[in-house]
């Protein structure tokens, strides 16, 4: 660190120069000027040029101080404004991805809150349905069946008139409708108390037994739903049955953007994107496709 000069009046140095060379002159106006006179006068002079010469060294090296000092002042904020935006960068990617784990989460909630209340409404009916008293025999069947049965035992045989339930039709009336319906809605109860297995069982064989049924494509989504979480693989292989062979039934926007979401899971964005397009394209109008959007937007088109 240099060491300051006390500051100096900037007229002085000009003053006592002008002073020196007016008493120069006025020795030689005189008469009475000698050459140590001269030579006194050069001396002050010399000395004055050299204060000042030092004194703006001593200036020029405050200056260079006060310079560096800014100059390091200035490094540090750029610095401390890399760290601060690299920072603030690492936290919009961390809540931007925070948002879209919400998104998915409301997502599947959305559709498992929906799929449980229109499954509890259709169980219902069903219930109300398989519940409803039969009809009171005739007396003409009361008698008939005495008539036959062994005295002092009992007929091994099964009521008459009551069709066996979730069997095959036994006849050319619609009842394999409501059979397939009663396979479906026991899968279905199977599968929300957790017996995957049983559920996929019951499932499939709706789908061998009655394979002209609407209830189809639902047994086949949730066969792939039943599979979704520990085999996506295999869960997309029903999702893609679903949307090639049954594209008009309701299940065929859900399938398509399920097949989306497990494309997600793998890493997949093109494929994911591919999906949910498809989605948007096929099934405008449908709960899927403006769900199908959020997710086009979230991955950037």
């Amino acid at each position: 660190m240099v060491r300051q000069s006390p500051p100096s009046r900037p007229g002085r140095p000009v003053a006592a120069l002008a002073a020196a060379v007016l008493s120069a002159a006025m020795l030689a106006l005189g008469g009475c000027v000698t050459k140590s006179d001269i030579t006194g006068v050069q001396d002050d002079i010399a000395q004055l040029r050299v204060e000042n010469a030092r004194r703006d060294s001593a200036r020029a090296a405050q200056l260079s101080d006060v310079i560096r000092g800014q100059q390091r002042v200035l490094d540090s904020l750029g610095t401390s404004g890399r760290a601060t935006g690299a920072l603030r960068g690492d936290l919009q990617t961390d809540l931007y991805n925070i948002q879209q784990q919400l998104v998915q989460l409301q997502e599947l909630t959305g559709q498992s809150q929906q799929r449980l209340t229109e499954l509890r409404t259709q169980l219902e009916a069903r219930n109300a349905q398989m519940n409803a008293a039969p009809p009171a025999p005739t007396a003409a069947e009361s008698s008939g069946a005495d008539s036959t049965a062994p005295s002092g035992g009992s007929s091994t045989a099964g009521p008459t008139g009551v069709a066996p339930t979730g069997g095959a039709p036994t006849g050319g009336t619609p009842g394999a409708g409501a059979s397939a319906d009663q396979m479906y809605e026991a899968s279905l109860a199977q599968l929300r108390r957790g017996s995957t297995s049983t559920a996929r069982q019951g499932l499939s064989e709706l789908v061998r037994s009655y394979p002209a049924s609407e209830r189809v494509p639902d047994a086949l989504y949730f066969i792939g739903q039943s599979y979704a979480a520990e085999k996506p693989d295999s869960a997309a292989v029903y999702y893609n049955q679903v949307v090639d062979r049954y594209a008009q039934s309701s299940r065929a926007p859900a399938a398509l953007y399920n097949l989306g979401l497990l494309a997600e899971r793998r890493k997949n964005s093109s494929k994911a994107k591919d999906a949910y397009q498809r989605v948007v394209k096929q099934f405008p109008r449908s709960d899927e496709a403006s769900l199908a959007r959020d997710r086009l937007k979230a991955l950037g088109r």
